[in-house]
């Protein structure tokens, strides 16, 4: 964020009232004072897939004969589905809305608070904040035990696969009975305190999981957030924004092998937006300080079936420009306004008249 410090001018007309004067940006004439932009609305697009990954175990064809198991896959597999969709609004430069105030040295002290990229936030009063994007962050993931540090010397000696799922199944169940028996408090060696019986029940447990998924096969679980920015200047209807594939994950929206999730954008307004200022010379007969006044918008991701998310918020490429007189700008008053960073409108305006 910069901050230009500026004196608001008055009239060459020694008549006149010390006003503010807009005129269209035009590159290199913009010396005498401030360039300013107002806000264009867009809606960033945060969806998390979740990856499901199978990896079959080693004895997974022993799985039903040793331990039970029924249906257990024997071939590997990858699955993608989207499992969160958070749409927020952000506000970026309209190039199309740009305005150049020109200062006077006569005039009331002012203080004009621009964003990064141009866009008036504040004259006179302390910008609100601009509400962070977080992006998501994935958990550590803990690593995996190795199932060949529990197997016993028998097991890893044993000359078949199936003497090997054989002897694997048995220690399994040795394993469930001695945790069994620390429960009951029947073990042969049993812990003195509670702290040591929980580090004995979880590292058998730690050996049970991991014996186990030889037979259970190892199913990994990861998610990722992909972004995606649109800034609609009219009505969408059903656009396909990304593709998800099962197997492959998300892919282009013009890859046929996903299917399609579609953004759609509606005008909430009730009535008609006013007419927008025609033209150079009008901008020029009328001093002030222009604001967007923003309309609504619904903004909806939805699948050939499913809404995904929807929200609603407003836009200033949706609404009209308004003029705040330079009246109020002038050295009787000292005048605060603040805009919203997102839409360009009035979020606080007031006046005190000096003392």
């Amino acid at each position: 964020m910069k901050t230009i410090l500026t004196t608001l001018l008055l009239s060459a007309s020694s008549m006149a009232i010390g006003q503010t004067q807009i005129s269209d940006y035009r590159p290199g004439v913009t010396a005498e004072g401030a360039v300013y932009y107002l806000p264009k609305t867009g809606a960033r697009i945060a969806v998390k897939v979740e990856k499901t990954t199978y990896t079959p175990g080693d004895f997974c064809k022993y799985a039903e004969r040793y331990l039970r198991l029924d249906g257990v896959k024997t071939k590997p597999s990858v699955s993608h589905r989207v499992i969160d969709c958070r749409i927020t609004p952000y506000g970026e430069a309209d190039k199309t809305k740009a305005f150049a105030v020109k200062f006077n040295a006569k005039s009331a002290a002012a203080n004009i608070r621009l964003a990064d990229d141009g866009r008036l936030l504040a004259v006179n009063a302390e910008p609100s904040a601009e509400k962070a994007f977080v992006p998501f962050a994935a958990a550590r993931k803990q690593p995996v035990a190795n199932p060949r540090d529990y197997m016993s010397q028998d097991i890893l000696s044993a000359g078949s696969t199936t003497k090997m799922a054989e002897l694997t199944a048995r220690e399994i169940y040795d394993i469930r009975e001695s945790k069994n028996a620390l429960n009951r408090g029947e073990a042969d060696f049993m812990p003195k305190d509670g702290e040591q019986l929980r580090i004995m029940l979880a590292n058998l447990d730690t050996q049970d999981r991991s014996l186990s998924s030889l037979f259970s096969g190892v199913t990994t679980i990861d998610t990722t957030e992909v972004v995606f920015t649109v800034c609609p200047e009219r009505e969408v209807e059903r656009q396909v924004l990304f593709r998800l594939s099962r197997q492959l994950g998300m892919v282009d929206a013009d890859d046929l092998s996903g299917s399609p999730y579609y953004i759609t954008v509606k005008n909430l307004n009730a009535t008609p937006d006013e007419a927008p200022l025609d033209g150079k010379k009008k901008r020029e007969k009328e001093d002030g300080i222009y604001v967007n006044v923003p309309g609504k918008i619904s903004v909806a991701i939805t699948t050939a079936t499913d809404t995904v998310a929807s929200t609603e918020f407003h836009a200033g490429q949706f609404g009209h420009v308004e003029l705040l007189s330079g009246d109020l700008f002038n050295k009787r008053f000292t005048t605060r306004l603040k805009l919203n960073p997102t839409t360009g409108g009035v979020e606080k305006l007031d006046a005190e008249q000096p003392k």
